[in-house]
């Protein structure tokens, strides 16, 4: 007869974690009140809402909480005793939300919780290096790396660590490009600048614009005509401008704003003339008119015909 060779088993710590809670640290209620009163203020601990065997000999009692703001809190008190101890001690104190508890709001980054509008005077808004609406504004041996905030040169200082610390703004802290370089020809003709927008940028600025002032609006609908033959229509360039113009009316809606070409308001430079007003219906029966009646009859009106003779006339004949 073979005998089976027995293999061991590993077995974790969640597997020995015993479900039932300890004798002596469930009944160690009183310990745990005195260690919750004493972590939060006088008056606000409520009763004792039960108790949860964390693993061998260790078990967590809550008691309410009665503090404002913290509704549906509890405090919890994590007692324990060592093994063959009668002995049981305090081993954590802490304010946790229980199941209804009041909880705020998941955290947002800021980069996500900004909207249009909240940048306000002082206030400074980075813009990341790797942002989808911006690309290099030029290229060559000096092109800094895709999406980059700080050209070559002044990389190079920014690690220079003797690098002596000049007053003024940074707008004032221009570096000169060493000449016949791409960056010097950029600049002496008006065009260096690190990123440009990118085709993506110049997507979303025009969807974001047709919504806002584009031929969909209740006021284009109810325009006489279009931006595109206004006068108070200011162009702009770039490939934006085949789409979009500002306007300049004072007293159109849109004024100041970019506003599309099939764009339209009130305000048109060439709707000065007004509409006639609308004429009623004729009336059916005119109670106006006066209708002529003669005093006398007509002389052709009779069934004998008029005579010249002036003795048949005294007869009276008609």
């Amino acid at each position: 007869m073979r005998r089976r060779r027995r293999e061991a088993i590993p077995v974790s710590a969640a597997t020995t974690r015993s479900r039932t809670p300890d004798r002596l640290c469930a009944e160690a209620v009183d310990l745990a009140r005195a260690a919750a009163e004493e972590a939060a203020a006088p008056g606000v601990l409520g009763e004792h809402e039960g108790l949860v065997s964390e693993g061998d000999r260790v078990v967590t009692h809550f008691f309410g909480c009665r503090e404002l703001g913290y509704r549906g809190w509890r405090w919890a008190v994590t007692v324990a005793r060592a093994s063959r101890a009668k002995i049981v001690t305090v081993d954590e104190v802490v304010l946790l939300p229980g199941p209804d508890a009041v909880l705020a709001p998941e955290w947002v980054p800021w980069s996500e919780r900004l909207r249009p509008g909240d940048l306000g005077p002082g206030d400074l808004l980075p813009t990341e290096a790797d942002d989808l609406r911006l690309e290099p504004g030029y290229t060559g041996a000096e092109e800094p790396p895709p999406n980059s905030a700080l050209t070559e040169d002044l990389a190079d200082r920014a690690e220079d660590e003797d690098a002596a610390v000049t007053g003024g703004s940074p707008a004032e802290q221009t570096v000169t490009p060493s000449r016949g370089s791409i960056a010097a020809v950029a600049e002496e003709l008006g065009m260096r600048r690190a990123r440009v927008l990118s085709r993506y940028g110049l997507h979303a600025a025009a969807d974001r614009w047709e919504e806002a002032f584009g031929p969909k609006t209740p006021m284009a609908q109810a325009a006489p005509a279009s931006c595109m033959s206004c006068g108070f229509l200011a162009p702009i360039g770039g490939s934006l401008g085949q789409a979009f113009g500002v306007c300049a009316n004072e007293f159109s809606p849109a004024d100041g704003r970019v506003v599309s070409l099939a764009y339209g308001c009130g305000g048109h430079s060439e709707a000065a003339v007004m509409p006639k007003p609308p004429q009623p219906a004729p009336p059916v029966i005119d109670e106006t008119r006066v209708d002529p009646f003669p005093l006398r009859p007509s002389p052709d009106s009779g069934s004998v015909p008029s005579s010249e003779d002036a003795s048949s006339a005294d007869l009276g004949h008609s």
